[in-house]
C-alpha cells in the first residue's frame, strides 16, 4: 500500500441548496475511488478540513471550502529513472524529470512523482510546481520554493511569458527537408476523458513547429507551445500528420498496458527561458536528455 505523506486538496465548488453530503462530493468528484472506501477513509480520520480538523460523516458541505486528504494506492509502479536538479536559489527550483515519472500525485502514483521526490531530496516542504509537463514527457520543470515570490513566477506562465521549448521525433516522412507551422485551434476533453481532442470555438491553443531535420525515416522538429493546454504538442504534431514515436495516445489510442521502458515518448521539454520577475534578468535553463536519435 502507497500513501502519501504530503496531503492533497480539493475544494468544494459552489452548489445549489440543498448541498450534497462532503462523502457523496468526494464519491462523485472522484469515482475512481469508492463511495464505501471514501467513507472508510472519513472514518478513521484521514480527511480534514482547513483547520486540520477531522471531518467526519456529519460535517456540513461549505462551497469554496478546502478538503484535505491522503492519497492511497494499493500498488504503486516503480520508475527506474533518476531526476536531476539543475539549478535552486532562494525562489526557484528547476529539475529535468525523467520519462514515465509524473510531476505530481495521481492515479497510480503518490511517491512516485517529480514533487515528492524532490521534497525528500531537498527537504524543502513547500515546493510547488509552477507549470506541469506529461507524465510520458521528459525535460524541464520550474518549481517555486518561497511562498512569498510564488505568485509572481507562477504569474509568467498564466500571462505567456515563459519561451518553451520542445524536441519531438516522428517516423512520418514530411515532404520537404524543413518546412514551419503555426497551429491555432480549440482543444477540449475528449474521449475516454483523459484523451483531448480539438473542437470547435474560440482559438485556446497555440504552437509553433519547426521541422529542424530529417534523418533516414525519422524526423526531428523544435516545437514552442505559446499556450500549456493538456496534450497540446501531442495533438498539434499528430493533427499535422507527424505523430510523436511512441506515443499511445495520438492519433490512435493504443491498448491499455504497463510502461516499456524501452520506448519512451520521444518529447522533451528542452529549454525555458524567462525575465526573472524579481531580479529582472534573462534566466534560460536547458536539459541534456536527447531523443533515442
Amino acid at each position: 500500500m502507497g500513501i502519501s505523506k504530503h496531503p492533497s486538496v480539493v475544494t468544494m465548488p459552489k452548489a445549489e441548496r440543498p448541498y450534497p453530503s462532503i462523502l457523496a462530493f468526494l464519491s462523485k468528484r472522484f469515482p475512481a475511488i469508492s463511495r464505501e472506501t471514501w467513507e472508510k477513509r472519513i472514518s478513521e480520520g484521514k480527511v480534514l478540513d482547513e483547520k486540520a480538523r477531522q471531518i467526519t460523516l456529519d460535517t456540513e458541505y461549505t462551497p469554496l471550502g478546502r478538503i484535505f486528504y491522503f492519497r492511497e494506492v494499493a500498488h504503486e509502479p516503480s520508475i527506474p529513472f533518476a531526476e536531476k536538479i539543475l539549478h535552486l536559489d532562494d525562489e526557484i527550483l528547476v529539475a529535468c524529470k525523467p520519462h514515465f515519472l509524473p510531476v505530481t500525485p495521481g492515479g497510480r502514483y503518490v511517491d512516485e512523482c517529480l514533487l515528492n521526490r524532490l521534497r525528500n531530496s531537498t527537504g524543502i516542504e513547500d515546493l510547488a510546481p509552477l507549470h506541469r509537463i506529461d507524465r510520458e514527457t521528459a525535460g524541464l520543470v520550474l518549481f517555486s520554493v518561497n511562498k512569498k515570490s510564488r505568485g509572481v513566477y507562477g504569474k509568467l506562465f498564466m500571462d505567456g511569458d515563459v519561451e518553451k521549448t520542445y524536441q519531438a521525433l516522428s517516423a512520418c516522412q514530411p515532404l520537404q527537408e524543413t518546412a514551419s507551422w503555426d497551429v491555432a485551434n480549440r482543444i477540449g476533453r475528449g474521449e475516454p476523458w483523459f484523451r483531448m481532442k480539438t473542437v470547435p470555438g474560440s482559438v485556446n491553443a497555440r504552437s509553433a513547429i519547426h521541422l529542424a531535420e530529417i534523418k533516414g525515416a525519422i524526423a526531428r522538429f523544435v516545437l514552442k507551445p505559446r499556450t500549456g493546454k493538456t496534450h497540446q504538442l501531442r495533438l498539434h504534431m499528430s493533427g499535422l500528420g507527424f505523430g510523436i514515436l511512441n506515443d499511445r495516445y495520438y492519433p490512435e489510442l493504443q491498448a491499455e498496458g504497463e510502461d516499456d521502458f524501452h520506448t519512451p515518448l520521444q518529447l522533451v521539454a528542452q529549454k525555458l527561458r524567462f525575465r526573472d520577475p524579481i531580479s529582472g534578468q534573462i534566466r534560460e535553463f536547458a536539459s541534456e536528455r536527447m531523443l533515442l536519435w
